[in-house]
């Protein structure tokens, strides 16, 4: 119990520490991304507020906790002051696969998995917003989506590399909106499948390479961005409808749904694998896989061994790269990192708390949760062995519980909290009553003004009866 005390305490010096140097390396290289010194410095308090306990960020907290007097300082930092966001985004990718690669063992693959993950907004004055299926609410709601690009080393650790926001087509299209959501002139729609060939172009330019490419329905649904994977020499597996339609190596035409009620009726076409490891221990499901009619594609099936649910993937690997079931189903059971980054990303860096409208402004937020995620992600990754000490997992249903069940590697919230603790420190006390005196001098003038608009609606309400 003293070893396991000891160890813990040695563990978080350690965590902390090496988590604070990788907070400074990050914030060193994004430099040459800002024009003058002032806004950089107030990146770098932006992304020790995301670190931080805040329990709600936005600019008045961010600001009070970097010790300004007023939130202009951030407010510009994501709105007006000269930095080139996606050069940044550039700087924090490589700096999480550095990272990521130089903490993974041999053997494991490299997966680029994309996604989008969304914000609730209301009102209509948002870059971006409209009324879609959003993810994190369940339904369809007023919001906004964001394509990621996720890396994910196997048995490692995984980061949030890249990122596009989607903007509606009607947007782009009326000059005074564009114009009021602060959106670039040269902006183009895009699909969410182009989305994501823009980022996977941007991580290519940095000589970025993945065993496999691996996305869900709304990417595998889009030819265009198959075809620039295959352009590109990159294997994927990406999840399809069941009504995709393809052909089969034996010339005939069906839907995924189709072929499996044609061809896999048998069990012994199916084969129980594992998809990965979870926390709660392997995850096991029925396989099956089909050759299609163009070379080297295949559909993989998966199936869920109690409710029969099935998942379709629908794959390609260049000629000359190893082409087997057991590479294409480790690959499909690494597509789940991306959400947890998103969660991490949530609940962790405020990633869905971002109060800004602007397009920039939307782009930047991102870019800098992306920096704290990728600043934790990498101090767990290279800690996970040396703070492993759990016992061995158990072997049968009856076995008895170790006396000592040792610890779980420092995970991404665990490395939040402890470099919370060593860089926050407690506000001067003039900086509290200024604050106080501030927010609710702010928040009179606005009820003020919300009184003085709500008289002009009540006098039109009155002349319409």
């Amino acid at each position: 119990m003293t070893s396991t005390k000891s160890g813990a305490a040695a563990a978080v010096r350690i965590g902390a520490g090496l988590a604070l140097r990788k907070q400074n390396e990050l914030l060193g290289l994004l430099r040459p991304c800002f024009a003058r010194t002032q806004p950089w410095l107030q990146a770098g308090k932006y992304v020790s507020a995301l670190v931080s306990e805040l329990p709600r960020v936005n600019g008045w907290s961010i600001a009070r906790h970097g010790g300004d007097r007023t939130p202009d300082r951030t407010q510009r930092l994501l709105n007006h002051a000269a930095w080139d966001t996606f050069a940044a985004m550039g700087v924090v990718r490589r700096f999480a696969v550095t990272g990521l690669d130089a903490a993974a063992r041999r053997g494991g693959m490299v997966i680029g998995a994309v996604d989008e993950t969304g914000q609730e907004k209301a009102g209509a004055a948002t870059a971006g917003v409209k009324r879609q299926y959003l993810g994190c609410a369940g339904k369809v709601a007023n919001g906004i989506n964001t394509v990621h690009l996720s890396y994910v080393r196997e048995k490692t650790g995984h980061a949030l590399i890249g990122a596009r926001q989607w903007i509606p087509a009607g947007q782009i299209a009326d000059p005074v909106k564009s114009l009021l959501m602060g959106l670039p002139p040269d902006l183009e729609f895009r699909t969410k499948g182009q989305l994501a060939i823009d980022i996977f172009t941007s991580a290519y330019a940095d000589s970025l390479r993945f065993d496999f490419a691996c996305g869900d329905e709304v990417y595998g649904n889009c030819t265009q961005l198959r075809e620039f994977l295959e352009d590109n020499g990159q294997a994927y597996v990406l999840r399809v409808p069941s009504n995709f339609t393809l052909t089969l190596a034996a010339g005939a035409t069906m839907t995924c749904a189709e072929a499996v009620t044609a061809l896999l009726k048998h069990k012994r076409r199916w084969e129980v694998r594992s998809a990965g490891s979870g926390s709660k221990g392997q995850r096991w499901y029925a396989w099956a896989w089909l050759a299609t009619a163009p070379a080297r594609h295949h559909l993989l099936i998966r199936r869920h061994l109690k409710t029969g649910e099935l998942a379709f993937h629908y794959c390609y690997v260049p000629q000359g790269q190893l082409l087997t079931k057991t590479r294409l189903i480790r690959a499909a059971g690494l597509r789940w990192p991306v959400e947890e980054d998103f969660a991490f990303s949530k609940d962790c860096f405020a990633l869905d708390q971002c109060q800004a409208r602007l397009y920039t402004a939307i782009a930047r937020h991102t870019v800098l949760v992306m920096a704290a995620l990728a600043i934790c992600a990498i101090t767990a990754a290279q800690l996970k062995d040396r703070t492993d000490t759990q016992a061995p997992p158990p072997v049968r249903a009856g076995q008895p519980p170790p006396p000592e069940p040792g610890m779980i590697p420092l995970t991404i919230p665990e490395i939040k909290r402890l470099l919370t603790a060593l860089t926050t420190r407690p506000l001067p006390r003039w900086l509290v009553i200024h604050w106080d005196a501030w927010t609710r001098r702010h928040q009179a003038r606005s009820r003020w003004f919300h009184k003085r608009a709500r008289l002009a609606r009540d006098a039109h309400i009155a002349l319409v009866s």
